[in-house]
């Protein structure tokens, strides 16, 4: 059975934290006062630097009297962040810099060129390769790496503004070098400009030359083939075959309806002959004179045959011969109906001569208007191709003429205009010594507070147990060092609490009689080594400032009780303790935990735990202790070589570490002593044993080696929030 860490039982203690910024405000004030004055030393010692700033706004600059011929607002440039961001480039870009750095000669100042004022840390670091060497860089190289370093360009949100800023330790040098770099881009957008009329006038030149000779030889191949083919142009700008055949057309139309009404009015005629029907309703017939007077005359005979039958009769001569001349009357008109018959005949038969002959001259045209049509798509073509190389040499000489007067006139508008000139500047950016020095001192005050607050945390005197924590048993084997701890049953579950009380009173017993025992007996130690007790060892290892407490018991276990005593004494004067229990039996940190079945050290040295697991407080005061541990102890052996890595560590992170080596010889305590180490034997009757311990660390080089005893020590009460084992 084991029990579980007693690092998940602990609460931070916030006054024993906070307590330690008290304990240490010395140091924060003085590392704090330190860094404030090195701060304003340097903020008061450093090089003011200016800075100047141009700004540029970058929009289209063309007018409406000025813009091309042909152009709208739709042609001029976009303006958005991209466009922006591109002439920010152009600005930053080494072609302008170097211009600008060759108008100001700044390869003449030191400010710009370090190779003129080299210090002396600058070149040993050269020499020593911690810097580059600047002479191994083009002068040119080493202005414009210079100016970039203080050079920045930059848009303004939501703006089409740029801004041109640029830092020196003169402030006018800082207002010329922004206010270059500004006309240093107008310039350059102004010589783009430039060069692109240039370029379109050396384009256009000979492309015009070249199109005129195209155009005159289209034009040419139209007018050739128009007179070779023989295409001539009626009205409405048709071709005369076309038009013609339109005209028979409509003529063959009126000549056939000629015909069908000819023939429908003869056929109408013959019908009304034929049938003996009446010709008064043929309208051709009633249009002829001579029938319409035997007409009239026949309705003048039968007007008197009517009058006269009302007094004669039908035989009298003179009805007779009124009726006889009424006969002939009908015969005479239907001779004249034959006569227009015959008329009508002859029109109809005329008119389908002058049909057939208009269809044959129909076909005739349609062939040729065929043949026309064809042709005419040929020249349609070749119009098409001269008319377009005449438009396009028309707009090249239009955008030919527009950049030849530019270029005479030497008008370039660049989109984009200096809004506001750099003004010199009248104080320092940099440094600013008042910002400066009390940034300094609030970061190293935050800095120091937070160390310190860290440092008492890990260090674990912040910690303390949590309010009515217990230790409740997990199921693993356990892994004693030497000895193997009784079986626990779950009767002794029961009662773990008293049986950790008992094992506490069982070892304090023990302390209590190893102090008596010393005290029946105080002749002998009197006239052996110096020995001091428990009070005096914690008084010369406060005295002497030492770093490690190394205690040998010849005697065993029992004798172990010392150095948690010396311990415990130190905690209480205000160290920071550790005690290190490197016994068999665990006889040193039993008492401190209440149980040996905490990780520790074997199990550090093994590399099943980190120092965070093995790290435990004392139960009844406030020192840590790193007990043996549950791991293998002949594997945490084969690592022993790092007990010293372990040390050095543990005695970084606390004022005092406690080792208890149990009955070990000099040898065995030679990977646990360093600096500030002092050697101590306890011991609790002074027999041969003790003294011949004693002897053997003197001679394997101990000498001041210090007999120490618990005779007169009284343990004092737990601490206030510990647990009590009584």
């Amino acid at each position: 059975m084991s029990v579980q860490s007693a690092a998940a039982d602990v609460d931070v203690d916030l006054r024993q934290l906070f307590a330690s910024l008290a304990r240490n405000w010395l140091r924060i004030v003085l590392v704090t006062l330190v860094v404030t004055g090195l701060a304003f030393a340097f903020a008061w010692l450093a090089t003011p630097q200016y800075k100047a700033v141009a700004k540029l706004e970058i929009g289209p600059r063309e007018s409406v009297f000025t813009r091309p011929a042909g152009s709208t607002n739709d042609d001029k440039p976009a303006t958005d962040e991209e466009a922006v961001a591109t002439e920010v480039q152009i600005i930053s870009s080494p072609d302008i810099l170097k211009k600008v750095a060759s108008e100001l000669d700044l390869e003449k100042l030191p400010e710009f060129d370090e190779t003129l004022k080299m210090s002396a840390l600058s070149r040993a670091l050269v020499l020593v390769g911690l810097k580059s060497d600047p002479f191994e860089i083009a002068p040119e190289e080493r202005v414009l790496k210079a100016m970039h370093e203080k050079l920045n360009v930059y848009s303004i949100e939501k703006t089409r503004v740029i801004a041109v800023e640029i830092s020196s330790r003169d402030p006018q040098l800082a207002a010329k070098i922004a206010d270059a770099v500004a006309q240093a881009y107008l310039a350059s957008k102004g010589n783009a400009k430039k060069e692109s009329n240039t370029a379109a006038t050396g384009f256009l030149g000979p492309e015009i030359t070249d199109l005129q000779n195209r155009v005159k030889e289209a034009e040419a191949k139209v007018a050739a083939y128009r007179a070779q083919s023989d295409l001539l142009m009626g009205g409405n700008n048709s071709v005369l075959a076309t038009q013609q055949l339109s005209e028979l057309s409509t003529e063959l139309s009126r000549v056939r309806a000629n015909r069908a009404a000819a023939e429908a009015t003869a056929d109408s005629v013959r019908k009304a002959l034929q049938n003996g029907g009446t010709l008064d309703s043929v309208p051709e017939v009633l249009s002829s004179e001579l029938i319409q007077r035997l007409l009239e005359r026949q309705v003048e005979l039968r007007t008197n045959i009517a009058d006269l039958s009302t007094t004669l009769l039908d035989n009298h001569p003179r009805i007779r011969a009124l009726k006889s001349q009424l006969a002939d009357l009908d015969g005479q008109i239907r001779n004249e109906a034959q006569k227009i018959l015959k008329g009508l005949a002859t029109q109809a038969q005329t008119a389908k001569a002058r049909e057939d002959q208009l269809v044959q001259e129909v076909n005739q045209l349609k062939a040729a208007s065929a043949r026309a049509g064809e042709q005419q798509v040929q020249l349609d073509a070749l119009q098409r191709d001269a008319n377009a190389q005449r438009q396009q040499l028309e707009s090249y000489m239009a955008s030919y003429r527009e950049a030849a007067s530019r270029a005479d006139r030497n008008y370039l508008p660049v989109d984009a205009r200096l809004l506001s000139k750099a003004q010199v500047p009248t104080e320092p950016y940099f440094p600013k010594i008042g910002p400066i020095t009390g940034a300094a001192a609030a970061a190293s005050l935050l800095l120091m507070a937070i160390g310190t607050l860290l440092k008492e945390l890990f260090s674990g005197r912040a910690l303390r147990p949590a309010a009515g924590a217990r230790f409740e048993p997990i199921e693993q084997v356990a892994m004693p060092v030497a000895r193997t701890e009784p079986a626990v049953t779950e009767a002794d579950n029961e009662h773990r609490d008293d049986s950790a009380a008992d094992d506490y009173i069982r070892q304090s017993a023990a302390i209590e009689t190893a102090a008596e025992s010393v005290a029946e007996n105080p002749e002998p130690r009197q006239s052996r080594l110096g020995e001091i007790d428990v009070e005096k060892a914690a008084e010369k290892l406060i005295a002497s400032g030492a770093a490690r407490a190394i205690f040998v018991s010849p005697e065993g276990d029992e004798a172990a009780a010392t150095a948690v005593l010396v311990a415990r004494e130190v905690s209480d004067a205000g160290l920071r303790v550790l005690l290190l229990d490197l016994t068999a039996s665990g006889a040193a940190s039993r008492p401190m935990l209440e149980s040996g079945l905490f990780p520790g050290i074997t199990n550090l040295l093994a590399s099943e735990a980190q120092f965070s697991d093995v790290i435990h407080p004392d139960l009844y005061s406030d020192a840590h202790v790193i007990p043996v541990g549950t791991a293998d102890p002949v594997r945490a052996m084969r690592a022993a070589d790092r007990l010293p890595i372990i040390m050095q560590s543990l005695t970084t992170a606390y004022d005092l570490v406690v080792v208890e080596c149990g009955p070990a010889d000099a040898q065995g305590i030679s990977r646990l002593v360093g600096d500030g180490t002092e050697v101590f034997l306890s011991m609790l009757e002074a027999d041969d044993e003790v003294t011949q311990a004693a002897v053997k660390l003197i001679e394997n080089g101990y000498p001041d080696v210090t007999l120490v005893t618990p005779v007169g020590h009284e343990p004092g009460n737990p601490l206030p929030g510990r647990r009590s084992a009584a």
